[in-house]
């Protein structure tokens, strides 16, 4: 048997094991954010520590970076083994906090309480991003099985614990830890696949901006019948201003921000259209392929709104309101200039002389990647090889902190990002899955690539 047939077959021999520690994750509901029980994420970091000990990683250890307020954040996973001479250090990455489930009335079934159906698992965080930690235990693990422990590769494996709170200490993680984070190549698996079937590698990434803008017009609260007219309440207010922040046809109409140019192959209306659940008859936004619009161009959206709710509103004018925007940035845009464009233009927009605050929130810088990077050509030989079909790069519209923090900490190392998810997986959506042969195809390409490091450091030094 080669070693191909070898490391797929112990990849095949222990998924049961390996879903069983999937689900045993999902079940741990734990979310980086402020009004969610924070002890459920140092249940959910000692979980992976204990996972990783036992994956042959006896120093793993839970630890946390400083904030800019020098709070410790939320609990990361970190362990080491040091390379052999001659053999480079390999770092995976992945992250064990996530989105809040939403209402749990709005899943099929509840989503901390892992399901499976029609060859997907289901569950908040399943793909994003517990597949990912799995991805690294299992891939290590059926590379070993076959080359055996002594493999001279040097393996450091980082598992964030607020990458869905857009990683507020990672720089006092790396400022701290930094010299545990050295390598020549890592993996971070928080991607997927350019569809079922199709395997990609994510070159290129949008960066992130994000905040809270509050309008002000009244001391107090009016009653709407006297004072309604020549008063107007301070949603109303807001909702105009937000409407200035998109031309017509949907597309970003803020001052200064830039587009990229386009990468990877474009997608068919269609087949966007039921993979992100648009309704029959509303049209899609922006100018372009669709591809340059989910890569290469801004896209911003509201997410949060505090004002009165419907069960207890009642007939008066609000004398404030406020918004949370999220901002995603291509390649080619800083964030601090980002955000000042934001902030410009909701001052220059602000109907009725409101007054206005804004909040600057959390940012991440946009990430590419070089396309001749020997690492890159590698990473796509393991992923045909392990899907048997041709792969693909693509762009993807999310933001990974992480990627780009490393790669300016880090300019020579080789980012390779990566991960169990494809198009109807639904991160951060209701009915959140992984597609149960992707997540096996991708745990086979991150040990066919691991493999292919130590096969080729193993000539090099002589061995």
């Amino acid at each position: 048997m080669d070693t191909v047939a070898a490391i797929a077959a112990a990849v095949d021999s222990t998924m049961a094991v390996h879903c069983e520690v999937l689900k045993s994750l999902v079940k741990i509901p734990g979310v980086a954010r402020p009004g969610f029980d924070p002890a459920l994420l140092e249940v959910s970091a000692a979980r992976v520590r204990e996972l990783f000990q036992a994956a042959g990683f006896p120093d793993a250890r839970i630890v946390r970076g400083l904030g800019g307020t020098g709070k410790p954040g939320a609990p990361a996973v970190l362990a080491r083994r040091a390379a052999a001479p001659g053999f480079p250090t390999v770092l995976l990455y992945a992250h064990h906090d996530v989105q809040p489930a939403g209402p749990s009335e709005a899943w099929t079934t509840p989503p901390f309480e892992p399901g499976e159906r029609d060859g997907r698992l289901f569950g908040r965080g399943v793909a994003d991003d517990k597949a990912g930690i799995v991805m690294h235990l299992a891939a290590v693990q059926a590379m070993e099985s076959v080359l055996g422990p002594g493999h001279g590769l040097g393996l450091s494996i980082f598992i964030e614990g607020e990458e869905e709170a857009g990683s507020p200490t990672l720089e006092g993680i790396f400022a701290e830890y930094g010299k545990d984070l050295q390598a020549e190549t890592a993996i971070v698996a928080d991607s997927g696949s350019w569809k079922i079937g199709t395997p990609a590698l994510t070159a290129s990434l949008r960066g992130m901006v994000d905040g809270i803008i509050t309008v002000r017009v009244l001391d107090h609260a009016l009653h709407s019948g006297t004072y309604g007219g020549p008063v107007l309440d301070a949603l109303t207010v807001l909702a105009r201003l937000m409407a200035s922040f998109h031309h017509d046809d949907g597309s970003v109409a803020v001052e200064g921000l830039l587009s990229s140019s386009a990468l990877g192959p474009d997608m068919e209306e269609g087949v966007f259209r039921k993979d992100a659940g648009v309704l029959a008859g509303v049209e899609l936004a922006g100018r372009g392929s669709l591809t340059s619009r989910l890569w290469n161009k801004p896209a911003l959206s509201f997410v949060g709104l505090d004002t009165e709710p419907i069960a207890t509103a009642g007939n008066i004018l609000l004398p404030e309101a406020s918004v949370k925007f999220s901002l995603r940035i291509p390649p080619g845009n800083d964030p601090g200039q980002a955000m000042e464009a934001i902030r410009q233009h909701a001052a220059k927009h602000t109907p009725f002389g409101a007054e206005l605050t804004f909040i600057p929130g959390s940012w991440s810088k946009p990430f590419t990647v070089a396309a001749d990077d020997p690492a890159v050509q590698a990473t796509l030989w393991s992923l045909e090889t392990a899907w048997g079909s041709s792969a693909v790069m693509m762009g993807v519209g999310g933001s990974i902190p992480f990627a780009a923090a490393l790669a300016e900490e880090q300019p020579g190392c080789s980012i390779l990002i990566t991960g169990a998810e494809d198009p109807d997986t639904r991160a951060h959506g209701t009915d959140e899955s992984v597609h149960l042969e992707e997540l096996r195809n991708a745990i086979l390409a991150e040990a066919l690539y691991l493999a292919h490091l130590q096969f080729t450091s193993d000539l090099a030094v002589g061995r």
